[in-house]
């Protein structure tokens, strides 16, 4: 819709970035009931690591992450009088980009399991769409912050789209960032149950 709508890519950008904050918001409060509101494989990751989840629970969810933006993006490409699947074109490549997505991974984690620790899981929900629109700005790669997205953008060669050859950087950064996010929130978190 962005593209259809402008050519400024900077409109674009903010088009893009205040549709994600709404729908992450919506579906995190929808579904953190049921899954714990788990779409991101990175942030999964975190909490098999932390041994919050079991392998079995993880794998299962991997699965349902990347088939779900999967089936996303099929659905957005045909919406918009696209091939169901078109391969991206667009290459997002260089070190300030995979570092973003450390950064922005990285920080989603941290707010997370932060929340999670601090039991304010109410505020969950706007804080992860507020760090994920915010970072559309902050970072140089738009945020992806999520392996499953990651891969399913390449099965879109719009705005939003990413090459298939760009996908496993982005993929590690994100994971090296989840591991980051982790290790700083179990530093904070144990210093503030110290200080208490």
């Amino acid at each position: 819709m962005a593209t259809n709508l402008t050519g400024d890519t900077g409109i674009q950008l903010i088009i893009n970035a205040i549709a994600t904050v709404f729908v992450l918001y919506t579906i995190i409060t929808i579904f953190s009931s049921i899954s714990g509101a788990h779409f991101n494989p990175a942030v999964t990751l975190s909490f098999l690591i932390d041994k919050q989840i079991k392998l079995r629970v993880a794998i299962t969810y991997w699965i349902i992450q990347i088939l779900g933006c999967i089936a996303g993006v099929i659905t957005a490409n045909i919406m918009f009088n696209f091939q169901p699947i078109e391969i991206s074109e667009q290459l997002r490549s260089g070190s300030n980009l995979l570092l973003s997505e450390v950064v922005a991974t990285a920080g989603l984690v941290l707010l997370i399991h932060s929340l999670v620790q601090q039991k304010r899981n109410a505020v969950i929900p706007s804080c992860v769409a507020l760090w994920i629109g915010a970072a559309y700005f902050f970072t140089a790669s738009t945020s992806f912050a999520n392996p499953a997205i990651t891969i399913a953008r390449s099965l879109t060669n719009s705005f939003a789209g990413i090459s298939p050859n760009s996908i496993s950087l982005f993929v590690l950064s994100q994971f090296v960032g989840a591991l980051l996010g982790l290790m700083i929130s179990r530093l904070v978190n144990c210093k503030v149950d110290n200080y208490e």
